[in-house]
């Protein structure tokens, strides 16, 4: 089959829509190529199962090829993807240090700022595997592996099923590769640590009948410590504030005299060198023995990767050609937090007034002491094995051509994760509880007529006292830095994780007759998946023995049967005002196990008045089924950051109110953090564990999506490119954990009595000490925007080859309900921190025979975040005091920043033996971003998406 290429049908094939940081010049290079071609295979373009030789459609989707990757300074897939325009911010970044499950340590995207799970992972046009959340990790994916990335920024529910609400991101991966290439990348930040180094080797060939491509990758990326990083040495908030947020429960370890009222406790702590035994030996805890935990914390989590992916084809006839991919991934993560800060009370494990370490024998004391000798450390190991195999061809019927294909998926994780540095409560409480000094001088468990063995074995009844009033760094019996006190208190922990994913397919597409206007063409196919995982976390864990976080089992899984259809309607064709008319059609009929069955149509249009200008449009319906996780899973606990309506020092309280004072809260309330101590900043931490869980009367969430755009490749003016998209999509019954904050306002500020129900609060101090929360079918998102794409390529001059790549994505709208009432007020999101009004690229390359350099400027809008004024804050911070929204007409204080923009550079040099190198710098001038109270998308006041710092990079690629 053959065609006549156009300007207009090249830009569509470069996805005039991206947003990516990508150097102008590679993405026309795939131009170029492209243009060259006038006889192409009928091909399957992403957002279609219709076979065409035509690569335009009525969606916008982004393609990044292979030398647009190579001309980047990362190394990973979500590396790659995050940075398109389009994309929102990271769903679990690197510096959340304190993230748990599974999801740790895996890349994820998230297109449009919907969250990962709505963005549809595929491989070669096929589902990649989930685990139990419903996340797909790209760094499964070797990026020696990949030809190129297709990305869909339109609903596709129709096309592929659940989950394609956002859009859908296709890596299609490298066949019939003839030859070998080794590459080699080494980066570091400026400030000499965070290395990150890769080596991957692609090897190939092909004859007649047959291809084998196989790709080896590995990969490391070193840690970075809080305690080097500017923007979190000196605490939680900031080097504008050292010392704000530092915990009161510290490593120097305290006891209360008195302890009631919490509020007004006084807490003692070991005068340095003095016998801890002595009562008169201690002084008052004051605010300069409290803990900075951000000198144990990793501000970026360590990682660790070895891929292998195999791609093979092998023509049986000359019409049926059989084709696999096999993918093995091991991932290890290493995440260390600062040491548990505990606290008797919360437990229950009093310092034993008959133990030999208590300064004030027979009575017990209430204590607090961050176990700093052993830190929180936890190792995920996940396996990925992934096996791809189908037969595919084609038949002649009458006149017209038919394409099909058939086969099977198989995906397998198994995680394992090892933990420690949270302790054994039992083991505290032994050790902890009575004690005496023996005749050899040696404190041991128990008392001198029932004496418990000394020793670390818990389970075969032996007992190593623990002196918690030792400051970290004093050595005495019973420190925590003794090896056996530790090998006593602290076990490893062992959780392990399980998903696998089963798919079947079948398609076929076509053409049904001819039109006037062209060949009516469809496609149809029948798919049957079934899921299944899940995650056990440590006996210890489930049972609630140790100071982790409570957890218990998710397990379950669930089947499906879909059908899709899909027509491709040409209405008029080269006549006036109509170059082309064509009309896409789509619905795909899905029935689950777990809830039942759910329909989604499509409809798309492609209107070209002259050649040189294409109008499209969309509108897709869409749907979420609901993860293992989200029906299945267990009970978790978390230690929550929120501020108490209550509270009369926090910001947009409502304290004396007549919600608050019916809960039996009183006007001048402060509210409690950790160690009950009164909060001075917001949000604050409590200090006790909220517990959340899944819910099994979960559906899908449902989704309307609607496009139109323009592309316009003007014939008078040669190599010039513009796009432009308008989108936007609704959501509802949106799958969401509720919110202590949610909850709170509900409560206090709403008046939603039934809300009250879900938390308790102290009755003597009036903190909230129990709060449960959910998942729940509970909201609606809408959110709209615009794409705009500008690409230029010069003319060749005698100073190289010039070519420019601008792309922008405005946010208009973007607007969260915390209900499906339509009497809620909406809750606006844009222009916060993590959702941007603005982001764009600008890109400019540069050619010259053997040498090229890349420069892109990646500019990111103001953020605001709520703030407070109180005698810790410099009230000038809140440079918004009177923001007024609807959720929010009485006004709240805010907090503005200023935009962004960060600078990367590459140099590349083609060496006359075939290979290439190149160096560069990613964020080359060492901006930084502003520091964020908030903590967006980060376990530090930073947002997470920003660059750590400049990173400086070589690469090395030979081909052979």
């Amino acid at each position: 089959m053959t065609f006549k290429t156009t300007k207009l049908r090249d830009a569509i094939s470069l996805a005039l829509v991206a947003g990516a940081t990508f150097g102008a010049s590679s993405a026309f290079a795939q131009e170029a190529e492209t243009a060259g071609a006038t006889t192409l295979d009928r091909i399957e373009v992403t957002g279609s199962r219709i076979r065409q030789a035509s690569v335009e459609t009525a969606q916008p989707v982004v393609v990044l090829s292979r030398e647009n990757i190579e001309n980047m300074g990362v190394t990973s897939v979500a590396d790659i993807l995050q940075n398109l325009t389009s994309a929102g911010s990271p769903a679990i970044s690197r510096g959340d240090v304190l993230a748990s499950g599974e999801n740790v340590g895996g890349y994820y995207i998230d297109l449009r700022n919907l969250g990962a799970s709505r963005t549809l992972i595929l491989v070669n046009g096929k589902r990649l595997g989930a685990n139990t959340t419903g996340l797909q990790d790209l760094g499964q994916i070797p990026a020696s592996a990949i030809e190129r990335i297709e990305v869909l920024k339109d609903g596709a529910s129709s096309i592929y099923g659940s989950d394609a609400i956002a859009g859908v991101v296709n890596v299609i991966t490298r066949r019939r590769f003839e030859g070998a290439e080794l590459n080699a990348y080494y980066g570091q930040l400026n400030e000499g640590n965070g290395t990150n180094q890769t080596v991957d080797f692609t090897i190939g060939t092909s004859g007649d009948r047959g291809s084998v491509t196989m790709s080896i990758d590995y990969g490391k990326e070193e840690p970075i410590w809080a305690r080097d990083v500017w923007y979190a040495r000196d605490g939680s908030r900031g080097p504008a504030f050292p010392g704000a947020g530092w915990s009161p429960v510290s490593q120097n370890g305290s006891f209360c005299d008195p302890c009631t009222p919490s509020s007004a406790a006084v807490w003692w702590t070991l005068i340095p060198g003095q016998d801890p035994t002595d009562r008169d030996s201690y002084q008052v805890h004051t605010a300069a023995f409290n803990a900075n935990s951000n000198e144990q914390m990793m501000a970026r989590t360590g990682i660790e990767r070895r891929s292998i992916f195999v791609a093979g084809e092998y023509d049986v006839t000359d019409n049926v050609r059989f084709v696999a991919d096999a993918l093995y991934n091991h991932r290890e993560t290493t995440q260390t937090v600062a040491g548990y800060p505990f606290q008797t009370a919360a437990f229950g494990i009093p310092l034993s007034g008959d133990s030999a370490f208590n300064p004030t024998p027979g009575t017990d004391l209430t204590i607090r002491r961050r176990l700093w000798e052993v830190p929180r450390t936890t190792e995920s190991n996940l396996s990925t094995y992934r096996l791809t195999a189908a037969f595919e061809g084609y038949f002649e019927l009458g006149n017209t051509t038919w394409d099909w294909d058939a086969g099977g998926i198989w995906n397998r994780n198994e995680m394992l994760k090892v933990g420690r540095g949270d302790a054994s409560l039992a083991a505290m409480d032994l050790a902890m509880g009575p004690s005496f000094v023996n005749a050899q001088g040696i404190v041991q468990c128990g008392t001198a007529d029932n004496p418990i063995p000394l020793g670390t074995n818990l389970g075969a009844g032996e007992c190593t006292p623990v002196n918690p009033l030792l400051p970290y760094g004093v050595a005495g019996a019973g420190s925590l830095s003794d090896p056996n006190v530790q090998a006593f208190l602290f076990p490893y922990y062992h959780d392990r994780g399980l998903t696998e994913s089963t798919t079947y397919f079948a398609n076929l597409s076509g053409t049904l007759f001819e039109l006037p206007a062209g060949d009516l063409g469809i496609a149809v196919g029948y798919e049957h998946r079934n899921e299944q995982g899940r995650f056990v976390p440590d006996a210890f864990n489930q049972a609630g023995l140790s100071t982790g976080l409570p957890a218990t089992t998710t397990a379950g899984g669930y089947k499906l049967d879909e059908f899709y259809v899909e027509l491709a309607v040409p209405l008029l064709s080269e006549v006036p005002g109509a170059h082309e008319l064509t009309l896409n059609v789509a619905s795909r009929y899905s029935d689950y196990s777990t809830f039942g069955d759910t329909t989604n149509n499509k409809f798309g249009l492609v209107w070209r008045p002259v050649e040189d200008l294409l109008v499209r449009a969309t509108y897709a319906e869409g749907f979420r089924a609901p993860s293992v996780d989200n029906l299945y899973g267990g009970v978790g606990g978390s230690f929550e950051s929120y501020t108490d309506p209550c509270g009369s020092t926090g910001p947009g309280n409502v304290a004396g109110g007549a919600t608050c004072t019916a809960s039996g809260v009183p006007a001048d309330y402060v509210q409690l953090g950790q160690g009950l101590v009164p909060c001075s900043t917001f949000p604050c931490q409590t200090p006790d564990q909220f517990l959340s869980g899944s819910n099994p009367n979960l559906t899908p969430e449902t989704a309307e999506t609607m496009t139109a755009g323009i592309v316009y490749s003007p014939e008078w003016v040669s190599g010039l490119d513009i796009s432009l998209d308008w989108y936007k999509v609704e959501i509802d019954n949106l799958i969401a954990s509720d919110s202590v904050t949610d909850i709170l306002q509900d409560c206090y500020l709403r008046g939603i009595a039934e809300r009250c129900t879900l938390f308790t609060r102290d009755p003597t101090d009036s903190h909230i000490n129990a709060l449960n929360f959910s998942l729940t079918n509970k909201g609606r998102l809408e959110t709209e925007g615009y794409d705009l794409g500008v690409r230029y390529r010069l003319p060749e001059t005698a100073y190289g080859n010039f070519s420019f790549d601008w792309q922008v994505s405005y946010i208009s709208e973007y607007n969260l309900w915390a209900n499906n009432n339509p009497d809620t007020v909406a809750q606006p999101s844009v222009s916060f921190a993590g959702t941007f009004r603005t982001r764009s690229n600008l890109g400019v390359d540069w050619q010259y025979g053997d040498f090229g350099a890349t420069w892109t400027a990646r500019y990111y809008s103001s953020m605001k975040e709520g703030c407070a004024v109180t005698a810790s804050y410099d009230p000038t911070y809140c440079n918004i005091p009177d923001y007024v929204a609807p959720d929010v007409p009485d006004g709240l204080p805010l907090r503005k920043v200023g935009s962004n923009t960060f600078h990367d550079v590459q140099f590349r040099y083609n060496t006359p033996w075939n290979g290439t190198v190149s160096v560069g710098a990613n964020n080359v001038t060492n901006h930084h971003g502003p520091i964020m109270f908030s903590a967006p998308n980060n376990q530090f006041a930073y947002y997470g998406g920003f660059d750590f710092g400049r990173t400086l990079y070589m690469k090395y690629q030979q081909r052979f």
